[in-house]
């Protein structure tokens, strides 16, 4: 049985990050406002997309399915480019975080729906937008991150770069390093989810379907896919965005372009 939840229930909950909030507007930390934001947000944002949801389920279509995929996609590609400390110029920044959203996109949410769980239809939306949301999350948190490392990295050692490029290394030998912490940096948070999850945290995908009244045991057996596929996702989308954003920083003579970042 679901324990519905009203509107009043909402606000009972929303109370205390209120109260929080007061606190630290009155410490005048700096952070009350983006938070308040952030709630707002929520609000506006889970009460549009309960809505859409609503009717995408109601009218299984595939048109509707990957439409919404397409929303997700260009949103979680906008996140990623707007947390860049240097972007790269003539719209690179937005291609390399699509390009590797899109893999994670395709390789884990495809392979779930079409292999794990084999959806038939495979568009099916009540397990399509879950799973890729899940995933799509997951991975924007972790190119984000190896995108960011990699141009701070290679902007901050430019130095080292070229004489170890002067010393008869090639490009990628001479990043070799940075590329290492780009993408141990990427997938610190999937790492400590995967070693905590179920110790410390029950994620949240578990925890729905304990509330909603399914068996532990197959709450758990979800969990663990989803964890899978999350990891996969994220592993892949921050290797392929931080490969090919590597090789755009340098030309085919091996040369280093700097030239190619903005200035900030």
């Amino acid at each position: 049985m679901i324990i519905t939840l009203s509107w009043i229930d909402i606000l009972l909950a929303a109370l205390p990050m209120i109260a929080i909030i007061a606190i630290l507007g009155y410490m005048r930390l700096g952070v009350s406002w983006h938070l308040s934001i952030g709630m707002l947000r929520t609000l506006v944002q889970l009460s549009l997309v309960g809505a859409v949801l609503t009717a995408v389920f109601k009218h299984e279509n595939p048109l509707w399915t990957v439409g919404f995929a397409m929303v997700m996609l260009s949103a979680g590609t906008y996140e990623v480019t707007r947390r860049q400390a240097r972007k790269f110029l003539s719209g690179w920044s937005v291609a390399l975080s699509l390009i590797g959203l899109l893999s994670a996109a395709v390789l884990s949410a495809g392979y779930a729906l079409m292999v794990v769980i084999d959806v038939s239809p495979w568009w099916k939306a009540q397990y399509a937008i879950p799973l890729l949301g899940m995933i799509l999350g997951n991975t924007m948190n972790g190119v984000s991150l190896g995108l960011n490392t990699l141009t701070n990295g290679v902007w901050q050692q430019r130095a080292v770069i070229e004489n170890r490029l002067a010393l008869g290394e090639t490009a990628q030998e001479s990043i070799r390093d940075i590329k290492r912490e780009c993408l141990r940096n990427a997938l610190t948070p999937i790492m400590n989810a995967l070693a905590v999850c179920g110790v410390v945290s029950l994620p949240g995908m578990m925890t729905g379907q304990i509330l909603a009244g399914s068996d532990p045991q197959l709450a758990a057996r979800y969990q663990m896919m989803i964890m899978y596929l999350i990891g996969t996702g994220c592993a892949a989308g921050c290797l392929v965005t931080v490969t090919l954003a590597s090789k755009r920083l340098f030309d085919h003579r091996d040369r280093l372009r700097l030239d190619r970042l903005q200035l900030k």
